[in-house]
């Protein structure tokens, strides 16, 4: 299969040198005279008075090989090499909103900033740590506050290479203001914030829901990329090897509904930077309950080790792991029965809005909730009563495959 251009998603480029040279205009950005925001420098505490993190810290980046290609970028700059380092561009980026890049489409710059990093065993330890997932928490939480101010709102604008709305944008997203509810006439097409426009809504009538009356259709719930299937699902698995098994004691955090889907069904999907990031009832049915799970964000699994697609080859392996949001669906066709909708955010902000709540009934094409800013995949648990058909739309899943639209056909129920 052809190797496509960007790694999965396009969140990060499949080419390493422009990711580098991206990286070194960062590092050069960066003022180390500037003050470390609170949050940051309670990172650095962190780091500074917890011996094993400490020790973790200073392995994680020595452990990267000195060589090519990990040894220092193409442009000869300065590779990230120390936490202090590390610590003065999470700094800057805190004040920063993504810009758009036809070349890079970084995605997400802190998982940049780590990509050799986390494939190392102090890396794959470190981003384990439960005081260090924490603090990472507090300081994406801490981005989220800008990323949904209007201090953000500089990037959505016309520069043809680098703004939202330029020409190379609208080249890359050429349906945006007829998909899009958004104004071109007002200043940042009418968003309130970067969140404003990462959240942004369909028109109505651009995704039509497939056959909304036919109870044996399930919609696709997610603007996104076929993954992966799986069948005969075990309750526990060995998650971190390889393979990647499903692990549903894990995903689901050993929630009472798990034995629902043992030997059930597992469908995974992938959402691109470029398009829709709510999610949407893939059947007609009643909320039985919904959870937030706290969980990694830079964790990916060491069987991969320098994965260049860090962590999109992980992604099984995070569905255990990362921050997710899970929404217990019992559908009204007896024939599908319980279904879970998982959505799992992968690195940055990786925040899961829940919008709606037990006891609701929801049809099909009805939103669920959304991801904010950050890397994300979705997954649908179905138990091992359904039986199903999917329609990929003539593709094979994996880490090239293409966009199903939101509410097309993607499985029947037989």
């Amino acid at each position: 299969m052809k190797q496509a251009p960007f790694r999965v998603g396009k969140w990060l480029p499949s080419d390493q040198e422009a990711l580098e040279k991206w990286l070194d205009n960062l590092v050069r950005d960066v003022n180390p005279a500037t003050k470390l925001h609170p949050v940051i420098q309670e990172f650095k505490s962190l780091i500074e008075n917890n011996a094993d993190i400490f020790m973790l810290f200073h392995l994680m980046f020595t452990q990267v090989p000195h060589k090519p290609p990990y040894d220092r970028n193409p442009g000869g700059g300065p590779q990230v090499r120390s936490y202090l380092v590390l610590l003065q561009l999470l700094n800057h980026i805190l004040t920063t909103a993504p810009t758009f890049d036809k070349t890079v489409m970084v995605g997400c710059p802190i998982n940049a900033i780590l990509d050799w990093s986390m494939g190392t065993k102090a890396g794959f330890a470190v981003f384990l740590n439960e005081k260090v997932n924490r603090q990472l928490k507090k300081m994406l939480n801490t981005w989220a506050v800008f990323l949904g101010s209007e201090g953000s709102r500089y990037v959505l604008n016309a520069d043809p290479k680098r703004g939202w709305f330029g020409t190379e944008a609208m080249e890359a997203m050429p349906e945006f203001e007829v998909d899009f509810i958004c104004d071109p006439l007002k200043p940042y097409h009418g968003f309130q914030s970067w969140d404003d426009f990462f959240t942004r809504r369909f028109r109505p009538g651009r995704r039509p829901v497939a056959s909304p009356n036919d109870a044996a259709i399930i919609v696709n719930a997610c603007e996104s990329a076929p993954f992966r299937i799986a069948n005969s699902v075990e309750r526990r698995d060995r998650f971190w090897i390889k393979a990647q098994p499903y692990s549903l004691e894990d995903m689901l955090k050993g929630d009472v509904l798990v034995d629902r889907f043992v030997g059930g069904t597992i469908y995974q999907a992938f959402l691109s930077p470029l398009t829709y990031h709510r999610w949407h009832s893939p059947i007609d049915g009643r909320i039985v309950k919904t959870v937030n799970l706290d969980g990694t964000y830079y964790s990916e699994t060491y069987a991969e080790r320098f994965d260049p697609s860090g962590p999109a080859e992980s992604q099984a392996y995070i569905t255990a792991l990362a921050a997710r949001a899970l929404i217990f669906i019992e559908a009204d066709n007896p024939s599908i029965g319980l279904v879970c909708f998982m959505g799992v955010g992968m690195s940055e902000v990786s925040s899961c809005e829940i919008t709606v709540q037990a006891g609701q009934h929801v049809k099909k094409g009805d939103q669920l909730g959304m991801f904010h800013y950050g890397g994300s995949t979705y997954c649908l648990l179905f138990g091992p009563q359904t039986n199903l058909e999917f329609d990929l739309h003539g593709q094979t899943p994996g880490l090239h495959s293409g966009n199903i639209r939101l509410n097309d056909v993607l499985a029947r129920v037989q």
